[in-house]
């Protein structure tokens, strides 16, 4: 189970999909208002930023169907990892699983150009590690349905040859 190596890459998005509950997506900084945006998978932030370093938060957006995504995903992508006698369905729930991530990386973006709008839209936005480790968690999900189809293909072939 664990010792394959699309088990392997199953177990890598599941760690991945929950650590970007706990990371940066997005902010942007807009030295001469002090206003900044930041987003992560929970909310929307937009800040007064105060010279000695605290924020004054002004406003907040709720952008709770990432952190959803993010938690379905993960649980698709262990639930997957136990279906190991189930080639045919572990694929179905990579191909659901990769739309999954799909759109919390969707609601991600969306997110951060609504953010883009609040503060001087000169300014460019920078896009943090929560974002980019969605695409990594995407890659190690293909990777894994890439290794299930390999280990069907081999089991059909050998049933070929009894």
């Amino acid at each position: 189970m664990i010792q394959r190596i699309q088990s392997v890459f199953l177990l890598l998005v599941a760690v991945i999909m929950v650590a970007i509950l706990f990371l940066p997506f997005w902010n942007k900084i807009d030295l001469e208002t002090m206003e900044a945006v930041k987003l992560n998978a929970f909310n929307l932030n937009h800040v007064q930023l105060a010279t000695d370093g605290s924020e004054t938060i002004m406003a907040s957006k709720p952008t709770y169907w990432i952190s959803v995504l993010a938690i379905i995903a993960a649980g698709v992508a262990l639930f997957s990892i136990f279906q190991f006698k189930n080639r045919l369905l572990q694929m179905k729930l990579g191909a659901l699983n990769s739309l999954v991530m799909a759109g919390s990386l969707g609601f991600s973006y969306y997110y951060s150009t609504v953010g883009d709008q609040l503060v001087k839209p000169e300014t460019i936005g920078q896009f943090q590690i929560g974002f980019y480790i969605i695409a990594a968690a995407l890659l190690f999900n293909s990777l894994a349905n890439r290794f299930i189809r390999r280990d069907d293909r081999l089991v059909k072939s050998a049933d070929r040859i009894r």
